[in-house]
């Protein structure tokens, strides 16, 4: 269920939120009986438990469960990572492809590695115009955040690519 899981370690304390719920307000936070021990005291935050929220948290997390939504991550991640990889022959801008399972990273610069923070905006607009909502981040703000939805399809995935493509043709001449 965690991306730490996938490189053998073991965390103290994970925290999580957002779309544990499916978009109600929740947090959590796991811990090793040791860390849990040290907060014993009365807490308070805003993304605290209800019991609307925590009914969602469980039924989001069976559902994912349930339709091995992970398995959807690990397969589909990699499907997206080997067409990015096979755009990049095409288009060398795609200078760094990282990530794994839906949390991928495209970091936009030249050969000499300088962030072309100009036509990140530019494909980022093309997607949007086109349909397609995906995200900026990096120092710079020259790296494509990919970060579809758990459900995502390879034929939803195979739109993407297609739109992409047609957006890089325009925008690297």
């Amino acid at each position: 269920m965690f991306g730490i899981t996938s490189y053998g370690v073991e965390p103290d304390i994970m925290t999580m939120a957002k779309g544990l719920a499916n978009g109600i307000p929740i947090g959590a936070m796991i811990a090793t009986p040791e860390m849990a021990k040290a907060a014993t005291k009365q807490q308070i935050n805003t993304f605290g438990g209800n019991p609307i929220s925590s009914a969602t948290a469980i039924a989001v997390i069976d559902t994912i469960i349930e339709e091995k939504l992970m398995d959807n991550c690990k397969t589909i991640g990699d499907y997206i990572l080997t067409g990015l990889n096979e755009l990049k022959k095409d288009f060398p801008i795609l200078a760094d492809i990282r990530g794994k399972g839906l949390m991928l990273g495209v970091e936009i610069a030249n050969s000499n590695k300088d962030p072309l923070v100009a036509e990140t905006n530019k494909i980022i607009e093309d997607l949007k115009d086109n349909g397609i909502i995906i995200g900026k981040g990096g120092i710079f703000g020259n790296v494509l955040r990919i970060k579809p939805p758990m459900i995502i399809t390879k034929a939803n995935v195979d739109t993407f690519m297609q739109q992409l493509q047609k957006t890089l043709s325009k925008i690297v001449k």
